[in-house]
């Protein structure tokens, strides 16, 4: 489970507080985006392909809610499903002990 990124800026929501109903919402081809704010969505219909290629490889660390490249994280597997973190060690260990309140921040 991911929580939404800002398509133009990258930015958790659920890092900046914003949940879902605060978004500024934008559909795209047919799915539902969620920016952080209404300038970000200005800046996004400027060149959108290109700003969610930016993002297509970003996770957010459910633990801190840093944003990381897939490349750069690790990952645990958690009720069949891969569960992507920011390097910490900290924070892999504060998931395993709790790990539903945190999913549950991601959701929004």
């Amino acid at each position: 489970m991911d929580s939404p990124l800002c398509p133009y800026c990258g930015c958790s929501l659920g890092r900046l507080g914003i949940s879902r109903e605060d978004a500024t919402a934008f559909s795209y081809e047919g799915e539902e985006l969620l920016f952080c704010c209404q300038g970000c969505l200005d800046g996004f219909q400027g060149d959108p392909e290109r700003y969610l290629a930016e993002i297509r490889e970003l996770i957010v660390c459910p633990t801190c809610l840093a944003e990381k490249s897939r490349d750069l994280a690790v990952s645990i597997e958690h009720d069949g499903e891969t569960v992507y973190f920011c390097r910490c060690p900290h924070c892999v260990e504060r998931y395993e002990k709790e790990p539903e309140p945190l999913l549950a921040r991601l959701a929004l």
